[in-house]
């Protein structure tokens, strides 16, 4: 692929998924302060969220979002300040995309299906 249109590409993704991780914090923020203010404990909110499918769909797309997100933008830091160049920079930006997909994908788990 033209790495113009690949740097193109990844720009489209990192702008796309910022917008829907400002979305996703604003609920995430929103929810804790609901529970917080309705004096929840941990234990009672992750009774709540115990098979519900909805919180774990929404985790779900939180998750997703930012394991595209960050390896992106994580990567261009490594080109620009540490001047990596080709398949090291590529090799960060997917390790660090599972290493979150994996963890994420663990928590929402936990949170919901336990």
């Amino acid at each position: 692929m033209n790495p113009v249109v690949l740097q193109t590409r990844l720009w489209y993704w990192q702008r796309i998924s910022a917008m829907v991780l400002a979305l996703c914090v604003l609920v995430h923020l929103g929810t804790i302060i609901y529970a917080v203010r309705g004096g929840l404990s941990a234990g009672e909110i992750l009774a709540r969220t115990q098979g519900s499918w909805l919180f774990g769909g929404f985790y779900l797309l939180f998750v997703l979002t930012v394991a595209v997100h960050a390896p992106i933008g994580l990567a261009s830091i490594a080109r620009e300040w540490l001047g990596w160049r080709g398949r090291s920079s590529t090799w960060l930006a997917l390790g660090l995309a599972v290493l979150l997909l994996v963890l994420g994908l663990r928590a929402v788990w936990a949170v919901v299906a336990r």
